[in-house]
C-alpha cells in the first residue's frame, strides 16, 4: 500500500478485527529539534513541542469510503503536519489494509470502529480531519462520546440521504443489491483501473487532468485487497447512509466544513442547510469553486493551508 516516507504502519484490534493505521516514525521529524535542543545556548531552554514528541497535539485523518479507498486519500495532506502534531491516518475496516470481515456492513459498525480507534490510540481529545460519509458520521460519534474530540474539520460531511433524500431507492443502489449482479458489477467495472479512473475523472474530480497514475494505483490496489468488496457494496447499497440533519444540532464540538463547489453528490447548498442548523458549533463553512468531493487529493495544498487557519481559530 503506497505510504508516505517518513510514515509506518501499525494496528490495533477492534471489535471487528485489526484495524492498521499509518504515524510518522520521526526518523526524518524528529533530529531537527533533537539537533536544536542540543544547540540552545547555555542559560535558555528550547520550546518543550520541540523536545517532547508525547506533548504534541494529535490529529487524526479518517477516509471517505468508496470503491477502493484508504488511508492513501490523505496522503499528500498529513505529511505536511508531522513535525509539528502527532499524525495518525487509518485504513478504516474492510478498506486499504485493514481487515475485511465478510460482513453487510452497518452504521453501527463505523460508530463503534471509529470510538475504539480514537479510545485506543489518542489519551486526549483530538482534532479529527475527515472527509464525506466518514466525516457525517464521525459527528455522530462526536455527539455520542463528546470527550474524546478537541474539533472537527470536515471535507463534505454528508449522510447521502440528508433532508429526507433516500439514496438506497436510486437506481443504483437497488441495482448493487441484487446478488451476484453486485459482485459482478465490482469485478469489472470498480476493482479495475479503468474503472477507478473513470470515476475519479467524471465523479469525483472537478478537473479530470488532476488525475494521475499513482491515485488510480493506490486506489486499485485497496480495491482488489481480499473481500474489499464488501464494504465497498455496502456503501454503494446504501447501508451505511443516513439523514444527518436529524443528528446535527446535537453537535457541541468546535466545528470547519470545506465543501467543494463541484461535488457530484451533494452539493454545497446541501452543506450550508446542515451548516445554518447549528452555527454554535460549525463555526466556518468555506467552500471551494472547481474543486470536486476529494480537494485533498484534488488541491492538496490548499487543503493543507485550510487546516492550517482553522486549527487555532477552532482551538
Amino acid at each position: 500500500m503506497f505510504q508516505p516516507l517518513g510514515f509506518e504502519q501499525r494496528s490495533i484490534i477492534t471489535s471487528l478485527g485489526r484495524m492498521v493505521y499509518y504515524t510518522a516514525t520521526g526518523s526524518i521529524w524528529q533530529n531537527d529539534a533533537i539537533a536544536h535542543s542540543r544547540s540552545v545556548p547555555e542559560g535558555t531552554s528550547a520550546a518543550p513541542e520541540a523536545i517532547a514528541k508525547g506533548d504534541r497535539e494529535t490529529l487524526v485523518f479518517l477516509h471517505a469510503f468508496g470503491g477502493g479507498s484508504s488511508a492513501y486519500e490523505w496522503s499528500k495532506v498529513y505529511p505536511a503536519f508531522a513535525s509539528e502534531y502527532r499524525v495518525i491516518a487509518p485504513d478504516l475496516i474492510g478498506w486499504g489494509k485493514s481487515e475485511h470481515p465478510e460482513r453487510n456492513y452497518q452504521i453501527e459498525d463505523y460508530l463503534t470502529t471509529i470510538r475504539e480507534f480514537l479510545e485506543q490510540t489518542c489519551t486526549e481529545p483530538v482534532t479529527v480531519i475527515a472527509s464525506s460519509l466518514t466525516a457525517a458520521l464521525t459527528i455522530r460519534v462526536a455527539i455520542a462520546h463528546p470527550n474524546l474530540f478537541k474539533s472537527l474539520i470536515l471535507t463534505t460531511p454528508a449522510g447521502l440521504s440528508d433532508f429526507g433524500e433516500d439514496y438506497s431507492r436510486s437506481f443504483f443502489a437497488q441495482l448493487v443489491s441484487v446478488p451476484i449482479v453486485d459482485r459482478l458489477l465490482y469485478s469489472t467495472g470498480v476493482a479495475t483501473s479503468n474503472g477507478i479512473r473513470s470515476f475519479l475523472e467524471q465523479r469525483q474530480f472537478a478537473q479530470p487532468s488532476r488525475v494521475y497514475q499513482e491515485i488510480v494505483d493506490a486506489y486499485l490496489e485497496s480495491a482488489q485487497q481480499p473481500n474489499a468488496e464488501y464494504a465497498a457494496l455496502s456503501f454503494v447499497r446504501g447501508d451505511l447512509c443516513f439523514d444527518l440533519s436529524l443528528y446535527i444540532q446535537q453537535l457541541t464540538i468546535p466545528t470547519a466544513i470545506i465543501w467543494g463547489q463541484k461535488t457530484e453528490f451533494t452539493g454545497p447548498g446541501i452543506g450550508r442547510r446542515l451548516a445554518d442548523i447549528n452555527p454554535q458549533a460549525i463555526r466556518i463553512f468555506q467552500h471551494l469553486e472547481d474543486v470536486g468531493l476529494t480537494p485533498q487529493l484534488e488541491l492538496p495544498a490548499v487543503t493543507i493551508g485550510l487546516i492550517r487557519r482553522f486549527l487555532p481559530l477552532l482551538n
